[in-house]
């Protein structure tokens, strides 16, 4: 007779992890299928919006997100770039501690670390999770299975809901028949980690636009900084090769940014990755006794850093939705794909803003930037969609995201 649990997640990355935490402290058996025996650095999200620390607080994770990122929040965000003069911007910097009240600013961590630290606290709630699970294939319905291999054996385990937070190219969403729809590509983003940039204020995030790329900095605290880089879709092979990490670092020599030398003298970390961008999302994320959370239901254009607030917030409301029920067979998780198509459409409009703002390169997109580095001069919130990456997209008014928006924005510069 197969084995039964109340959840059985596939993925035990960030939103797995999560998800077993949270239905494991409210008593529920839950089993975890990880592929991975080791979470290494693959270039993920490492930044919480302050909305997301929001629902961090609220499905009780945020002491353990904290714990494993040493509490690290960032308070300060200076703008750096072309036709900014860097005294200027960091003598005026936008107060991260403002947006949320009680919130101390965005939160970064390093991805494995906070995966471990989600995976113990789940196993010290009660759950099983195993590592090193090879392929999970998922057989939906009133009463859902999955069968996997482990240790060289097969398995089948039976459950009452089984939770896909498989990532990206999510096997489980395939399995289920749920379509992913993609917008058109932006630019490629690139990240890499260092080490030993001491020289870089611990409490200082940037973004902004030099020559043919956009450069962003996070730092992790102790010399770790986690470093982005937009640039065209013309330049496919920039970054390739056994050169690209060296060469990915001599593009942070930038002349706008202060601070430039403690990143080009600082010590590589981690791999150097780049994916093409654009965003991506389901209409509907679930099936007959299965529901996708985080990236395995779609995912937002990391330019604008949502992925791991958006993947809490969707642990918040489907685990909401299952310790409020008895009865998982006839739940309904349409309250959750509604919430989430709007929540997705909106920051889908916000990381394209964002993405022609900043990894739109030339002499029209320069002067379209200082257009609006004008306005924001006069309204710090022009233009206010982006307001929403930081407070939530649902607390802005429609109107943020409208056509009307759009067709502002893009008409500058001409």
């Amino acid at each position: 007779m197969a084995e039964s649990y109340d959840a059985v997640i596939v993925g035990g990355g960030f939103g797995g992890g999560a998800m077993a935490t949270v239905l494991a402290r409210a008593g529920k058996s839950v089993l975890v299928l990880e592929k991975s025996t080791l979470y290494r650095d693959l270039v993920r999200g490492e930044w919480i919006a302050p909305w997301g620390v929001i629902e961090a607080n609220r499905t009780g994770l945020y002491d353990v997100l904290a714990a494993a990122g040493n509490r690290h929040h960032l308070t300060r965000h200076v703008e750096f770039g072309e036709g900014i003069d860097p005294a200027e911007s960091e003598a005026a910097p936008l107060d991260l501690t403002s947006f949320l009240p009680g919130i101390a600013g965005p939160l970064c961590l390093g991805h494995p670390a906070a995966c471990e630290a989600l995976n113990a606290a789940g196993v010290a709630a009660g759950a099983t999770v195993l590592r090193g699970v090879g392929e999970a294939v998922v057989a939906p319905g009133a009463s859902p299975s999955v069968t996997y291999n482990h240790n060289g054996a097969q398995h089948v385990v039976t459950a009452r809901i089984v939770i896909g937070a498989d990532g990206r190219n999510s096997a489980v969403r395939g399995q289920l028949g749920i379509e992913l729809y993609r917008d058109t590509t932006h630019h490629f983003f690139s990240g890499m980690l260092v080490e030993d940039a001491h020289g870089w204020p611990d409490n200082l995030q940037t973004s902004g636009t030099e020559g043919d790329i956009q450069f962003l900095a996070f730092p992790q605290g102790g010399g770790r900084v986690r470093l982005y880089m937009s640039y065209g879709l013309d330049q496919k092979s920039r970054l390739s090769g056994e050169g690209g990490p060296r060469q990915f670092l001599d593009a942070f020599a930038l002349k706008s940014v202060p601070y430039a030398s403690a990143i080009t003298g600082a010590k590589i970390a981690g791999p150097c990755n780049s994916i093409p961008n654009e965003d991506t999302w389901t209409i509907q994320p679930f099936a007959a006794g299965a529901v996708l959370i985080g990236d395995a239901g779609g995912y937002n254009d990391p330019i604008i850093g949502q992925g791991l607030s958006i993947t809490l917030r969707d642990v918040r409301i489907v685990s909401d939705l299952l310790l409020g029920a008895d009865d998982w067979a006839t739940l309904s998780f349409v309250p959750y794909a509604e919430e989430r198509a709007e929540r997705m459409r909106r920051l889908r409009f916000s990381a394209s803003i964002d993405a022609m703002l900043h990894a739109e390169f030339g002499e029209r997109a320069g002067r379209r930037r200082a257009i609006v580095r004008e306005r924001r001069a006069k309204d710090p919130t022009y233009p206010l969609c982006m307001a929403g990456v930081m407070i939530g997209p649902e607390m802005l008014p429609p109107e943020a995201y409208s056509d009307a928006v759009w067709a502002e924005v893009e008409a500058l510069g001409a």
